[in-house]
């Protein structure tokens, strides 16, 4: 099973915001019940290419609106990267990536604690991967 998750770079620290993400690091998990493993299979580019710097912050808010039909294409690219994936982990996600996921068959997991690094916090969430 593949988890993504988004990250900042290869130190691995979460980045919440989905859809802004500068990276998904990919993660296979094996085993079952409280013998679940993660291991970090790859880090991927976040292929959206309507992003700049400033738009990497994981409290941005885009001013466009929500069927802005090229808008919706760069979700779609992020869904397309991660079909191979079984979930994605998020704090945030707003509907145009709610809806790629969804079209790919990427399940959205909700992540609340604290924790700052992605193994930490798929430890963490380790039930809610079936």
């Amino acid at each position: 099973m593949k988890i993504a998750i988004g990250v900042k770079d290869d130190s691995l620290i979460f980045f919440g915001n989905a859809g802004h993400t500068p990276a998904f690091a990919v993660f296979d998990m094996t085993g079952g019940g409280m013998f679940r493993s993660f291991k970090l299979e790859e880090i991927r580019e976040n292929p959206r290419t309507d992003l700049d710097e400033h738009d990497h912050d994981e409290d941005h808010h885009c001013d466009h609106a929500d069927d802005d039909a090229e808008h919706v294409a760069q979700h779609f690219k992020m869904g397309k990267v991660l079909e191979d994936c079984d979930y994605i982990v998020v704090k945030r996600a707003c509907k145009n990536t709610a809806n790629a996921m969804k079209s790919y068959g990427v399940k959205i997991v909700k992540y609340e604690g604290s924790s700052q690094k992605a193994d930490a916090i798929l430890k963490e969430l380790s039930g809610k991967f079936v």
